[in-house]
């Protein structure tokens, strides 16, 4: 891949795979320049970086405001019931605030559109979690995007900004239960988010058109060719 004056909006810079995402395309040569969309400031300075900061409730607003123009947007919004504190406020930021900035990064002109989603999303799912992500992922198919890449991962593994106790002991469990999930399984195997990201930014560049949805394997191999 070679430059190409590309440009990124960015929404959940601050999150496990969000913040990784920030990083790398600040480095990339391929995006000559990035806008987040945070609810605080952001302390990362770039010459590329543009923040905008303000309520996610005002996504669509704050960036037809800000007159941003991008062509690919990167969407790593995304809670626990337990932070969110019930399961309507869950929603909220898991559909909501993502269906409101892809519509954002939509009117300000991308193409391609990358979302962090979860192993099992299902809008048929009995888990009120995977449920939500899977009526996430199909609203976003009904919105016209040139490409939806769709990110599942598993555990994600990494160092976050919150304390999560349940994430925490499965990632120390992982080294151990990873090797054992082999074939269809090995779509439940842990995931650095490194990996995560570099995968989203290898997808944004190729040439795959439509809705594409991406698990462990498929991840890895996006993230070797980065």
């Amino acid at each position: 891949m070679t430059p190409n004056n590309r440009s990124a909006i960015v929404a959940g810079a601050t999150g496990l795979v969000g913040e990784r995402v920030l990083r790398m395309l600040l480095a990339s040569p391929l995006y000559d320049s990035v806008v987040t969309v945070t609810r605080k400031q952001i302390a990362t300075e770039h010459p590329k970086l543009r923040q905008l900061v303000g309520n996610l409730d005002d996504t669509e607003a704050m960036v037809a405001n800000a007159q941003v123009k991008a062509s690919d947007a990167y969407c790593g919004l995304g809670t626990t019931i337990k932070i969110a504190g019930s399961q309507p406020a869950f929603r909220k930021v898991d559909f909501d605030y993502v269906v409101g900035f892809a519509r954002a990064a939509k009117a300000a002109g991308a193409a391609r559109f990358m979302l962090v989603s979860a192993i099992g999303a299902s809008p048929a799912s009995k888990i009120f979690y995977s449920r939500i992500k899977g009526e996430t992922e199909e609203a976003l198919g009904h919105m016209g995007f040139e490409a939806l890449h769709i990110f599942r991962p598993g555990l994600l593994l990494g160092q976050r900004s919150e304390a999560r106790a349940t994430e925490s002991m499965a990632m120390k469990l992982s080294p151990f239960i990873s090797p054992l999930l082999i074939g269809p399984a090995s779509i439940y195997k842990s995931i650095d988010a490194d990996d995560v990201a570099a995968a989203m930014i290898a997808a944004a560049g190729s040439d795959a058109r439509g809705q594409n949805v991406y698990t462990y394997n498929e991840m890895i191999k996006l993230a070797g060719a980065c």
